[in-house]
């Protein structure tokens, strides 16, 4: 019977050997790439240096004084503005400046700049659900989308091991929880916002209050209750508030002792004057602090510009809503004690 011959019908056998090496070297490849990433990422991790005395942070462009520059003001708010808009301040994320969408590439170029001018960058994330119990700074956004709009941000953040990040996350949001009575659902909500957040080079600062309000070992408990302190560098006092600087680092370390030894970022933005005792929305008389990166000791990293001065606490002594620019109150605030 006659043999039929078979035909090979596979690729030759040197082309198989070339597709097995090719692909050994890619995955060798992607191998090094991640080597390479984890490495600088370990690199980044250990050397960061955490704010402190001498820290300088960036002054936006985008700020609300900036923007300000812009539109017609007469001779006195225009110095008072420029004054404002080109000192180092923390910018605040908002959903409703920087809604979900937006604001990763808002973050990505406020570190541009950064990098850029050789400074570090503050930013205050200001968006949980419920914010402000419903009071002048209401607003936030829903559950969902607050956490989406979280990890736009920290994917950002990612973007720039390398750069000093300080972060103050979610400003009276603790030591509001008591009254606007959702601490559990609020802590959940924080605990995962510093999940996402967290990354080389980012210091994050959870909301302390002031030495005005609570008491320091219901503060601590209030922070404690989220359950970050591994990830947190520490947490912010006087934010949008105006208490003396002492009265602020005593607080500080008050806290600190009951946390066993987290660190503080002080606001001293509106607490030149230092006189406005209860009084938070836009107090007569008050006046800018010391810049920040001026104080610091083993408990308070440093102090920082956090509030932008000029910017409105809400409707009342003659101010307009929460976060608008107001140029009379940057006049106020600007003048020499």
């Amino acid at each position: 019977m006659a043999r039929t011959s078979r035909r090979r019908t596979g690729p030759p056998r040197r082309a198989s050997w070339l597709v097995v090496a090719g692909a050994a070297v890619l995955a060798i490849v992607i191998g090094l790439v991640f080597a390479v990433a984890s490495a600088q990422r370990w690199f980044h991790t250990v050397t960061a240096q955490p704010p402190g005395v001498g820290t300088v942070v960036l002054a936006p462009a985008e700020s609300k004084a900036s923007l300000a520059l812009g539109t017609t003001l007469d001779a006195a708010a225009t110095a008072a503005t420029e004054y404002l808009a080109a000192q180092p301040t923390a910018y605040w994320l908002t959903p409703e400046q920087d809604p979900p969408g937006t604001a990763g590439e808002t973050t990505a170029h406020l570190l541009a700049q950064a990098r850029d001018q050789d400074v570090a960058l503050a930013l205050v994330v200001y968006g949980l659900p419920g914010r402000d119990c419903g009071n002048h700074s209401a607003g936030g956004l829903e559950p969902d989308s607050y956490r989406g709009w979280v990890d736009e941000i920290a994917a950002a953040l990612a973007t720039a091991p390398d750069l000093q990040k300080i972060v103050i996350l979610e400003p009276d949001s603790l030591a509001l929880a008591p009254e606007c009575g959702n601490l559990d659902e609020r802590t959940g909500q924080l605990r995962g916002a510093v999940e996402s957040l967290d990354g080389p080079g980012t210091w994050i600062y959870l909301d302390g209050g002031h030495s005005g309000w609570l008491p320091a070992e219901e503060m601590a408990r209030l922070i404690g209750a989220v359950g970050a302190n591994d990830r947190i560098r520490g947490f912010a006092t006087n934010v949008s508030n105006y208490r003396s600087t002492f009265d602020e680092f005593d607080y500080a370390r008050a806290v600190s002792e009951e946390l066993g030894g987290l660190h503080a970022i002080v606001d001293t933005s509106r607490n030149g004057a230092a006189t406005a005792g209860d009084e938070w929305c836009n107090p007569p008389g008050q006046r800018v602090g010391e810049p920040g990166g001026t104080y610091g000791d083993d408990v308070v990293d440093t102090n920082l510009w956090i509030k932008p001065p000029g910017e409105s606490d809400g409707p009342c002594n003659g101010g307009p809503a929460a976060g608008t620019f107001w140029p009379e109150g940057a006049i106020a605030l600007a003048k020499s004690p």
